[in-house]
């Protein structure tokens, strides 16, 4: 399977056209079309489905769309970190995260470095736990910011000084909303929307299992949410509740809803993560050297 030839399939994806997409690629049709014919022989599998209007992906199709287009992000990153070596102010710097208020100290130290390599450049990708570290273990990315509780048995990682707070995301016209709190007896016969970290699978090593209690199996879970501005509008459409960390949600004066801690408190740490045995790029390098300078005590 060549590299050139993945390019070609995915151009037609996006374009769900041999027209648009060989104009693209600068290629004639004919050439084009040989060439995903031979893709599909070589895999014993058909991948498109050559409609009167448009090219679609068959399942298969869309298996190959997402291994190819690992393939050329990983191809691309490697290039580029070949290319930085001899650029000693120079390269690409991948971080992937959770949402985390944290993430602003993390972005200081972004702008230090910047300030100081004006040629270094970061790539940020924002997902679950589960989006960043599948891209971590394929080395799409250089670090991730995580979130706890995590499985850190694969990764080096400098757990960050910083703590964020958990509460409920809720309209401001509940009967909630009056309360500075939201307690056990408030929140657990209500509709509530909930993050990654309260599944049972991730409920007990985060704090959720302790701070329900009895009643965790026993919640009315509405919905369920991996990024928070998905679960806020959800909120101003009255859903539910939803159980999400403080300062990610913009409950300013002009928007409908509001926050309120739990209590009693629950905290989260995060955790800044890098493969271990990781050989880093000279500006992931680096970056890493100020990281540990700004949050690793020990």
């Amino acid at each position: 399977m060549e590299f050139r030839v993945l390019r070609y399939f995915l151009t037609v994806a996006r374009e769900a056209s041999i027209t648009g997409a060989a104009n693209s690629l600068h290629l004639t049709q004919p050439t084009l079309s040989r060439q995903l014919q031979d893709l599909e022989k070589e895999l014993g599998q058909k991948l498109l489905i050559r409609g009167k209007s448009k090219i679609t992906l068959t399942p298969e199709g869309m298996m190959l769309k997402k291994r190819a287009e690992e393939i050329v992000d990983m191809v691309e990153k490697t290039e580029a970190e070949f290319k930085s070596i001899n650029e000693i102010i120079g390269g690409d710097i991948y971080i992937g995260c959770g949402e985390t208020e944290t993430m602003k100290y993390i972005a200081e130290v972004m702008k230090e470095l910047q300030d100081e390599y004006p040629e270094i450049k970061f790539h940020i990708f924002s997902g679950n736990a589960e989006d960043v570290t599948e891209k971590l273990d394929k080395g799409l990315l250089d670090f991730g910011i995580l979130i706890q509780p995590i499985d850190l048995s694969k990764y080096d990682n400098i757990t960050l000084p910083k703590k964020d707070v958990w509460g409920v995301v809720m309209r401001k016209d509940s009967p909630l909303a009056a309360k500075d709190v939201v307690r056990l007896e408030d929140i657990v016969k209500r509709p509530i929307i909930a993050s990654r970290q309260m599944s049972r699978k991730y409920s007990a090593d985060s704090g959720f299992l302790d701070w329900f209690g009895d009643f965790f199996e026993q919640l009315n879970i509405v919905a369920t949410y991996n990024l928070v501005y998905n679960a806020a509008i959800m909120v101003e459409a009255g859903i539910g509740y939803a159980v999400t960390l403080d300062k990610l949600v913009n409950t300013m004066n002009n928007t409908n809803i509001c926050f309120r801690p739990l209590s009693p408190k629950l905290e989260s740490g995060l955790d800044i993560v890098w493969k271990k045995n990781q050989v880093f790029s000279p500006a992931a390098k680096l970056f890493l050297e100020k990281i540990h300078k700004k949050f690793d005590v020990n």
